[in-house]
């Protein structure tokens, strides 16, 4: 195999948006770079369970359930 096929692998160090720090394997930057998250599983909505709101612009929401309403689960 080619080794010019492959990027360098190497350990950074991400910290959370809580402050809380880890090293993990990546190929971002170089050698002991920093990832800092603006997103992460402690504040994303995906991961808490945060509430969702179906907005309804343009009745997109509404032609789609005139549409598929005889439809079921």
């Amino acid at each position: 195999m080619k080794s010019e096929g492959h990027p360098d692998y190497h350990f950074v160090k991400v910290v959370m948006t809580d402050g809380t720090e880890y090293q993990t394997r990546s190929t971002y930057g170089k050698e002991g770079d920093t990832i800092t998250l603006d997103i992460d599983p402690n504040t994303h909505p995906a991961w808490t369970g945060g509430n969702q709101n179906l907005m309804d612009r343009g009745g997109r929401v509404s032609r789609f359930k005139d549409k598929f309403k005889g439809f079921v689960k």
